[in-house]
């Protein structure tokens, strides 16, 4: 059955400093979750190939080792592990940082774990974006990089492409993030109790979070969803989007949804959810004022887009997954 099944790579970063455990947790989380995958028996779940990039000065990052080597392919992911000792801002090697640009305008997702956060900062990706980083360099980061939205207090931030992490061993729940995205929500929870690690049951009750399609290769296509994801999408019409594409309205809407498998329409509404799904488990703010912050005018319609997409209302989904107070849900 895995002759059929498609390989997609998800590279793990190996970095003066890096702390391995994380490295070698990530390669074998991603296994055992190929593993449960496989008894599925399903051609439709991909197999997952697992590939360590090691930097070695001003060198590009090389690949040292592969679970399914003498394949092809670009990278869906790439994962930068954290470091004990910490990672100081401005001592990232510029190969390393064009390495990592490139790898992202390929379609690859970068996720950072706690102080490898400071490396996608580094590297300009994270400017008008949101991010989290280890609680230790929180002032720092915020002092150095005054473009990057910082949110200090929130465990993960999932912003679509580009992930960053809070916590130290934080490097499991982005691990079963990728799972969830590529092989299902069912096959990361069964992952996280296999391994005996925690994992937020909101994606498996409420279906994944989002997850763009990245690694289509069209790149005008792609220019789009980057700009969708630095601006969230609050205030976008067909018309600014072909027009960022470079393409003419009827042109981009046929290429569009074969890239993404959506609308335009469909696509913004599934982000702005995402992005409300993640404040209302981690944040305070009443539901009217999630609604405003992530597009919607109307409240109404936004509580409506989001039980479409998720089953719940946004009060009961609050309840359910939020880490904080839920006084303020109405």
């Amino acid at each position: 059955m895995d002759a059929e099944r498609a390989i997609v790579e998800l590279g793990v970063l190996i970095y003066p400093g890096a702390q391995m455990a994380a490295v070698h947790g990530l390669t074998d989380l991603f296994a055992v979750a190929n593993r449960i995958a496989a008894e599925h028996q399903s051609a439709q779940l991909p197999q997952l190939r697992i590939s360590h990039w090691q930097v070695d000065g001003e060198q590009v990052p090389e690949r040292v080792y592969d679970s399914r080597p003498a394949l092809g392919g670009a990278l869906v992911a790439v994962l930068i592990p954290p470091s004990i000792a910490g990672f100081s801002e401005g001592q990232a090697p510029q190969a390393l940082i064009r390495w990592l640009r490139q790898q992202h305008a390929n379609g690859a997702i970068l996720g950072g774990v706690c102080v490898g956060s400071i490396l996608l900062a580094e590297s300009g990706l994270l400017d008008g974006r949101s991010a989290t980083t280890h609680w230790t360099s929180a002032k720092t980061f915020a002092e150095r990089y005054p473009a990057i939205r910082l949110k200090a207090d929130t465990p993960i931030v999932d912003d679509g492409d580009l992930i960053t992490t809070a916590g130290l061993m934080a490097w499991s729940e982005l691990g079963l993030r990728l799972v969830d995205r590529l092989l299902g929500p069912s096959i990361a929870t069964s992952t996280a109790r296999f391994l005996v690690v925690e994992h937020s049951d909101s994606a498996s009750e409420c279906g994944s979070n989002f997850s763009p399609i990245l690694s289509h290769g069209d790149a005008s296509i792609l220019k789009v969803q980057h700009w969708l994801q630095s601006t969230g999408a609050t205030d976008v019409s067909l018309t600014a989007m072909a027009e960022r594409a470079g393409l003419e309205e009827r042109t981009f809407l046929r290429r569009f949804r074969a890239a993404t498998g959506l609308k335009p329409t469909e696509y913004c509404q599934h982000l702005r959810v995402g992005k409300a799904r993640e404040m209302l488990e981690f944040t305070n703010g009443t539901i009217d004022h999630i609604a405003w912050t992530v597009g919607y005018q109307d409240p109404g319609a936004f509580r409506a887009t989001f039980k479409k997409i998720t089953g719940l209302v946004p009060s009961d989904y609050r309840a359910r997954f939020g880490v904080t107070s839920s006084a303020a849900t109405r």
